[in-house]
């Protein structure tokens, strides 16, 4: 008596749909391979299956997800499957938490800054209000009032003036909502929905999930913020507060990394 076959078992390979796809869709490799910028010893390795030039499960199924949309095929199904083969789908981790220990850790490096503008308040208000009651005491008005009116149509004094507190000018990082000492990246996945991953500056993964359209995360790390995007095109980018204008299209696989400063592509 022999036992049959799964479904599972019968079901062609992701490498095998991948390459059905391509073909059916009229492209060579080089051909595809210019249009998802996955070079071209990746795709084949893919459509044979072998995963292991990918660098990771992460960039595995970001290759699978960009492949399969330019062949015009469904991603999701071939996705599930490859998680299926090769263990599952790492839980991502929550960025939140991180972001608190870095808000609760002090640095003592950092100066007081909040202290010495109140000090600075504090003295140029002093000084004026020296200067102003000094210069009240040295007037013929004062000698005037301490001898009495001479004329009962004696202008009154007018009411000193509260001296308005100095405010510092905003700098760039204070319009921005972004510290300074440290690098922050925003992503909003205005025109579709994206795969993300993050991670920070040692490697440690901040996110790896799928961004719905409308959805908004935020990350943050005090030297470097890695990314790796499955659909460039739908996502906005603001980096330290400013907006990154960039020429990236639907479908398109990009890896990008931002450090403290002005926003340069990594």
């Amino acid at each position: 008596m022999s036992i049959g076959n799964s479904p599972e078992d019968d079901r062609p390979s992701i490498g095998r749909v991948l390459q059905q796809a391509r073909i059916a869709a009229g492209l060579t490799v080089e051909e595809i391979s210019t249009s998802t910028r996955v070079r071209i010893p990746i795709v084949h390795a893919i459509e044979a299956d072998d995963f292991s030039r990918c660098g990771g499960d992460v960039y595995a199924r970001g290759h699978i997800r960009t492949l399969a949309r330019s062949g015009g095929i469904d991603p999701e199904p071939l996705v599930a499957q490859y998680d299926a083969e090769h263990g599952g789908r790492p839980a991502p981790t929550p960025a939140a938490p991180l972001f608190e220990a870095e808000r609760i850790r002090s640095d003592p490096r950092r100066p007081n800054w909040t202290a010495a503008m109140v000090a600075a308040i504090v003295a140029v208000v002093g000084f004026v209000g020296f200067t102003f009651f000094k210069g009240s005491d040295d007037s013929p008005t004062a000698g005037q009032v301490a001898e009495g009116p001479t004329s009962a149509k004696t202008t009154p004094k007018p009411a000193a003036s509260k001296p308005t507190d100095p405010k510092p000018a905003p700098s760039d990082s204070a319009i921005a909502a972004a510290p300074q000492d440290k690098v922050t990246v925003k992503l909003s996945a205005s025109q579709g929905k994206s795969w993300i991953s993050a991670k920070d500056h040692n490697g440690r993964l901040l996110f790896d999930g799928l961004l719905q359209q409308g959805q908004s995360k935020t990350f943050q790390d005090k030297e470097r913020v890695d990314l790796v995007l499955g659909n460039a095109g739908s996502i906005e980018l603001f980096v330290n507060g400013k907006k990154v204008e960039d020429q990236f299209q639907p479908g398109q696989v990009e890896r990008l990394s931002y450090t403290k400063g002005d926003p340069e592509v990594g």
